[in-house]
């Protein structure tokens, strides 16, 4: 998987109570896929994400329980997520309202917002510039 693919978020990592269909648009919104995702396992919809891979022809990692070692880039993510989104959204805490608020959250974090990891691009310049370069290899 490319740095900007793994560092792309569909969306922000979600509250429990937010509904299943969140999880499986989120596999709808992603760039590219290099045919698999890496997964922690711990969410109560594993059965219909595996399903909904399953049929796109998605391959599944699951990490063994409690190594957040192993999952630094989506461990760092949810910080992200939880301090640049979630703790400034808690005054409405209404679903409607997270989700407009991570809405917002993820446009910034893949289109407007520099990436270290990226050489200060954002996840959409860095996986256009990637796309650009695979096809002049091609050409």
């Amino acid at each position: 998987m490319s740095p900007a693919a793994a560092r792309w978020s569909p969306s922000p990592p979600t509250p429990p109570n937010i509904p299943r269909r969140t999880l499986l648009d989120a596999l709808d919104r992603l760039p590219s896929l290099s045919g698999a995702i890496q997964v922690d396992g711990g969410s109560e919809f594993m059965a219909a994400f595996e399903a909904a891979c399953q049929a796109r022809g998605i391959l599944l990692f699951v990490l063994p329980p409690h190594s957040p070692k192993l999952n630094g880039r989506v461990e760092r993510l949810n910080r992200t997520a939880r301090e640049e989104c979630y703790d400034l959204t808690l005054e409405d805490f209404t679903v409607s309202a997270l989700s407009r608020a991570a809405r917002r959250w993820e446009h910034t974090y893949n289109h407007i917002r520099p990436h270290q990891a990226l050489g200060m691009l954002t996840p959409a310049q860095f996986l256009a510039q990637s796309h650009k370069e695979q096809l002049s290899r091609t050409s």
